[in-house]
């Protein structure tokens, strides 16, 4: 005979295991939207982002329109997020996160209809910005929801949600390009792409809740008053961050031909060591948030610019398969910190006006990153071991500069008022 004690015991237990969850990580209803809207918008973007180059190869496009590709996806991220940051001030995130959807849409749209390398790269101006665009409307609801003391939870659950679509989406990818070809298979992942996108609205206008904003925006009527925003300790950040970023960007378009065209590895094996990258940073991420938020932040961020540091330099002697999943766990490991540093971006903004710091912050960073992905490919073109060894030389210079001049944030912990959380 069935006890019914012990079973409403076992719910009750049940029910104090998924409590003590939902404490621990924060969750809140707008925090579970943005972790769909980037799962769905997610998997459509990097079912083909990873082969990017390849595509337009295959239409005819040469060396240079990569270059071109390549630099776009720093400038325009960089351009787009100083409106993204303001317009988030302005109408609030919920609002802002439609229209940057809306933007994203329409570049799909573009690369669907017109198959040209020159349709790519007028696409690639709507679509490759997304991330950079809602990143400042994504921290600001992050700052807005959850608790000062659970902002690296937070920012590492957006960053957990990331990985998922970046491993699956290249397979997904690599397997259509293997039945297709990369003209048709690719052609086809811009169509899913869209599709999700449109289910990715609906999810978003449904479940975030937009917040009560302060001011509503006066004090920014001129958007250039951002720029006071960035004081000498987000200074130091954004330089040693811009530097690694240089480290990172020279050679991130063109790893994928070092892979499949250098040392002749299949498209589907990329996609692999894709999902072997962000299985390496999903790991990192919920210990690195967990003590980050209760000890320093700045030991962690100067861990992720040493794994910044060590990748081009360990993909330089990568020659076989073996070598290139250790070289791509170098790379998941670049993320060791990652969200500890928004979290620190963040801690050093002023509170109401979260979204409008990280707008100006990656404005200047991508900007001046934008020159990197540009003159990566010209140092490729000298011989690509030269591209790997001047990316490592930048990153040994901002790791150092941030050793030296990075502020070190300490965190009080106080306990989470359950009552409070928002399920």
């Amino acid at each position: 005979m069935v006890n019914f004690n012990d079973e409403y015991g076992a719910l009750v237990n049940k029910s104090g295991i998924w409590q003590k969850l939902i404490n621990f990580f924060s969750f809140k209803k707008s925090i579970v939207a943005v972790l769909l809207m980037i799962i769905l918008i997610g998997m459509g973007e990097w079912m083909a982002d990873r082969f990017m180059p390849l595509y337009i190869r295959a239409l005819g496009g040469g060396l240079e329109v990569i270059g071109v590709l390549s630099g776009m996806k720093n400038l325009m991220g960089a351009l787009y997020s100083f409106p993204a940051g303001y317009l988030s001030e302005r109408i609030g995130y919920k609002k802002a996160l439609l229209v940057f959807n809306l933007i994203a849409l329409l570049g799909y749209a573009i690369v669907i209809l017109f198959q040209s390398w020159v349709a790519v790269l007028i696409g690639a101006f709507f679509f490759l910005a997304w991330s950079s665009v809602s990143l400042p409307a994504t921290m600001s609801l992050v700052s807005s929801v959850m608790p000062s003391n659970k902002r690296t939870m937070g920012v590492s659950l957006i960053s957990i949600t990331k990985r998922l679509p970046k491993a699956l989406g290249p397979v997904i990818g690599g397997s259509l390009i293997g039945i297709y070809g990369e003209v048709q298979g690719i052609r086809y992942a811009f169509m899913v792409a869209f599709v999700l996108g449109v289910i990715a609205i609906f999810v978003q206008q449904k479940m975030i809740k937009e917040a009560p904003r302060r001011g509503k925006g006066e004090s920014f009527r001129n958007p250039f008053a951002m720029f006071k925003l960035i004081t000498p300790d987000l200074r130091n950040l954004l330089v040693s961050d811009t530097i690694i970023r240089f480290c990172e960007q020279i050679p991130d378009m063109l790893v994928v031909m070092w892979v499949v065209e250098v040392n002749k590895i299949s498209a589907l094996n990329f996609g692999w060591l894709s999902v072997v990258e962000m299985v390496t940073a999903v790991l990192c991420y919920i210990p690195v948030a967990y003590l980050a938020d209760r000890t320093a932040k700045k030991p962690f961020v100067l861990m992720t610019f040493i794994f910044f540091t060590l990748f081009p330099l360990v993909l330089l002697f990568s020659r076989s398969l073996p070598m290139m999943a250790l070289a791509f766990i170098v790379r998941g490991l670049k993320e060791f910190g990652e969200p500890t540093r928004k979290a620190l971006i963040m801690d050093l903004a002023p509170e109401d006006k979260k979204a409008a710091v990280f707008g100006v912050y990656y404005l200047i960073r991508d900007v001046i990153v934008s020159v990197a992905a540009f003159g990566g490919v010209f140092l490729w073109a000298i011989k690509p071991e030269i591209n790997l060894l001047v990316a490592f030389g930048f990153g040994l210079v901002g790791t150092i500069f941030f050793a030296i001049f990075g502020r070190d944030m300490k965190n009080n912990f106080k306990p989470i008022n359950n009552s409070s959380l928002e399920v």
